[in-house]
């Protein structure tokens, strides 16, 4: 066993030395890694460019009955930046301190991850075990700035109905104690800009109809909502962040000049809808709150995501309960739960399939996109034996029809 953690954890470190960071991410050096994984594994592997320059990577262990619907194991190769100069450690060093803490951007999110399902997979083989159903283990870009050039154009493709996948593994986040988040859904994004155009004119006058006026209007409508949704959060303990609506001023455009009152402020707020939310009863919502703010106030929607039903928890879906089971053997806590941001999983659920978002991330404080990121390589570790009773568990769910 220490041959194949010291394996693992080098696997780990490199490819997390790989620097697939934004903007203007080379995905190449991932591709080669992977395909020498494929190779040290002995497993086939597909690569796909659905988008010139963005691949897509399937690494294939066949199944003993490749003929039922597949289990993917899914994990994104692209990290966000980060900014060396607040960092501890070289963000891409993948330096380990003496604690065991190995730092890196894509420790936590989602390097771990993926290179634990590869690893799970070589002790499984050296073990000569076999599963029912084949994995597909997939490798997609872009998941940070949406996958709407990676998962996305993935799953509307032929190639990817070809794989017959009927349950997805995807990334969840650490857990500060050994009760660990299962995701089964996630809030609605939507992304707007609120144009106020307004009378411009001498910075001197208090003149009518100014974009700034409006701008209040409409900004004091947003942040009583967001009063009204905080204080939802502190009133009931079992109302989490994901089960509320949250709206966000992110950023401000307008004016030249000081003494110059501008023809237009433009307000961009971020919005994550919670699932018990009708989304025509908000937008209309928005539009009376910009009607009531003045003359001329509309909004532009730069994302306008539709709500995607949540993975169903329950006796209809037998990957869950082989899930919930194995987890339940290992003394494992979850506690499911809506995902606050996005990942991947929503593409996939928007095709019916079921998807769970999880990591084995216990004990671990939660440095996903911020500086210092790092996983401890015990944590990493025994995320390995997590994965291989859980994968052992799905891939072993009987087919509905017998």
């Amino acid at each position: 066993m220490g041959d194949l953690n010291q394996v693992a954890v080098e696997n780990f470190r490199q490819y997390l030395q790989i620097p697939s960071v934004h903007p203007n991410v080379n995905y190449d050096g991932c591709v080669a890694f992977l395909e020498n994984q494929a190779r040290g594994l002995g497993l086939p592997i597909s690569t796909f460019y659905f988008v010139p320059k963005k691949p897509v990577v399937i690494i294939t262990w066949k199944g003993n009955e490749p003929h039922l619907p597949s289990i993917m194991l899914n994990g994104h190769m692209d990290v966000v930046p980060a900014y060396e100069d607040e960092w501890t450690h070289d963000p891409f060093g993948a330096e380990m301190d003496d604690k065991g803490n190995i730092y890196a951007r894509g420790a936590q999110d989602m390097k771990c991850v993926s290179i634990q399902y590869l690893e799970t997979i070589r002790r499984m083989r050296k073990d000569n075990v076999t599963l029912k159903r084949t994995i597909h283990i997939s490798f997609v870009p872009d998941e940070e700035i949406g996958g709407f050039e990676g998962m996305k154009p993935f799953v509307e493709s032929k190639e990817f109905r070809k794989l017959n996948v009927g349950f997805i593994l995807d990334e969840g986040s650490p857990s500060s104690d050994n009760v660990l988040p299962l995701y089964y859904g996630e809030r609605t994004r939507w992304a707007i800009l609120i144009h106020c155009p307004g009378q411009p004119g001498h910075g001197s006058l208090l003149l009518d109809n100014t974009a700034g006026e409006k701008v209040k209007k409409i900004l004091d409508k947003f942040y009583e909502f967001r009063d009204h949704e905080k204080k939802r959060i502190e009133e009931d303990p079992n109302i989490t962040d994901s089960d509320v609506t949250s709206v966000n001023l992110t950023i401000m455009k307008g004016g030249v000049q000081n003494n110059i009152i501008p023809p237009e402020f433009t307000l961009s707020i971020d919005c994550r809808i919670a699932i018990t939310v009708d989304l025509e009863q908000f937008e209309a919502t928005l539009n009376k709150w910009c009607k009531e703010a003045g003359e001329g106030v509309w909004i532009e929607y730069q994302q306008k995501d539709s709500q995607v039903p949540p993975t169903k928890l329950d006796e209809s879906n037998p990957y869950w309960i082989a899930f919930k089971k194995a987890a339940s053997n290992i003394n494992l806590q979850l506690k499911p739960q809506i995902m606050g941001g996005m990942t991947d999983s929503r593409y996939v659920r928007a095709l019916d399939i079921p998807a769970l978002g999880f990591s084995p991330m216990s004990y671990t404080t939660r440095l996903a996109h911020a500086h210092n990121e790092y996983l401890n390589k015990d944590v990493f570790l025994r995320g390995i034996e997590i994965y291989r009773q859980l994968l052992t568990a799905v891939a072993s769910v009987e087919d509905k029809g017998k």
